[in-house]
């Protein structure tokens, strides 16, 4: 897939953000540069969004929040937070969705660490008059006004599973490292890849899905498990950054290396090493600064009321352009992009 050039110049950024480091507590910061702490509602200086990433410490989140988000609220002179809690679980983002709406944020712009736990939390929130964004994991259609979907879930599937046919042959056994149980991007993807590999790839027999929690050691220690339990296994699918980077690094080590093929969703920077070296052929992802950004600047079309979440709504997303709001509320990034050897040089993020 060829990728969007108009968004090349935010990945350089990404970089140098990525490596910021997080309190327990979440950590808290002004984009208008006027201090940090939540002044919560909006002020002179402008409309106060707070991200909620499923957990910090993720570097996934770092780009997009920390990045993308922060940036594109600094463009509309607002004031910018991220708090989130430090492990991703099903009910871990409640507290946070209700303190901010305590103190009055605009927008939440939240990836959902489930689809159902925090809806209570955040329809509290939108009756107080608080807009809710989802992006990059959904919750029920209910408990939001947009959701910012990275790419259509049938691209992402297709590419992945396109991708382990090409390096297994289009046959033997496979596997899939997804993040959390319940994550509602990752569960969708796993539906339309197993419907993908029924319908188009029946020599492909997929043997198992298990699930790291987005943690790097739970995620590297469900590889091995994986090789262990699935001796024949010819491919493993990790449709999450955190998985994918682990796996990799367990692979790079074994006598699996060069024999397992391992594909998914993951960052240049984290997977660079292990293409460079064999342990990886390809990888995809979209930008994820750029769906951060994306994100701030729904969240600001809701505010300001120029979007009320109804198909067929348009607004301008800074340098991204215009987009348009379609079935579902749902707002579309573009396509991913799929980075192998012979382009992953070009990018920084």
């Amino acid at each position: 897939m060829k990728f969007n050039t108009r968004r090349l110049s935010a990945l350089a950024a990404v970089a140098a953000t990525a490596t910021l480091s997080l309190t327990a507590c979440g950590s808290s910061n002004s984009a208008a540069g006027n201090g940090g702490g939540n002044t919560g509602g909006s002020s002179a200086s402008g409309t106060t969004v707070t991200f909620i990433p499923k957990n910090l410490g993720n570097p996934y989140f770092d780009a997009s929040d920390k990045d993308g988000g922060q940036k594109a609220v600094a463009e509309f002179k607002g004031k910018y937070q991220e708090v989130g809690p430090d492990t991703a679980t099903p009910d871990g983002q409640v507290s946070f969705i209700n303190t901010a709406a305590q103190q009055g944020v605009k927008a939440l712009v939240i990836s959902a660490d489930d689809p159902k736990a925090p809806c209570s939390a955040i329809k509290q929130a939108m009756s107080a008059g608080t807009k809710v964004v989802t992006f990059d994991s959904d919750t029920s259609a209910d408990c939001r006004n947009v959701f910012v979907s990275q790419a259509s879930a049938e691209g992402i599937a297709k590419t992945q599973v396109d991708q382990i046919a090409k390096q297994i042959g289009d046959s033997g056994e496979i596997a899939i490292l997804s993040a959390s149980a319940n994550a509602t991007n990752q569960n969708a993807w796993i539906d339309l890849m197993k419907k993908d590999l029924a319908a188009n790839h029946p020599n492909i027999k997929l043997d198992d899905v298990v699930y790291g929690n987005d943690d790097d050691q739970t995620s590297f220690d469900k590889t091995a498990a994986l090789l262990q339990d699935h001796p024949n296994l010819k491919g493993i699918i990790s449709p999450t950054t955190v998985g994918i980077a682990a796996a990799a690094r367990y692979l790079d080590t074994s006598s699996a290396k060069g024999k397992v093929a391992l594909t998914g969703l993951g960052t240049p920077n984290q997977m660079r090493k292990y293409v460079q070296d064999g342990t990886v052929t390809s990888f995809a992802l979209w930008n994820p600064s750029d769906l951060g950004y994306l994100a701030a600047y729904t969240a600001k079309a809701l505010v300001d009321g120029k979007i009320t979440g109804k198909e067929g709504d348009t607004f301008t997303a800074g340098k991204l352009g215009e987009y348009k709001v379609g079935a579902d509320g749902t707002v579309l990034l573009g396509d991913p992009t799929v980075f192998d050897k012979s382009n992953i040089g070009q990018f920084n993020f």
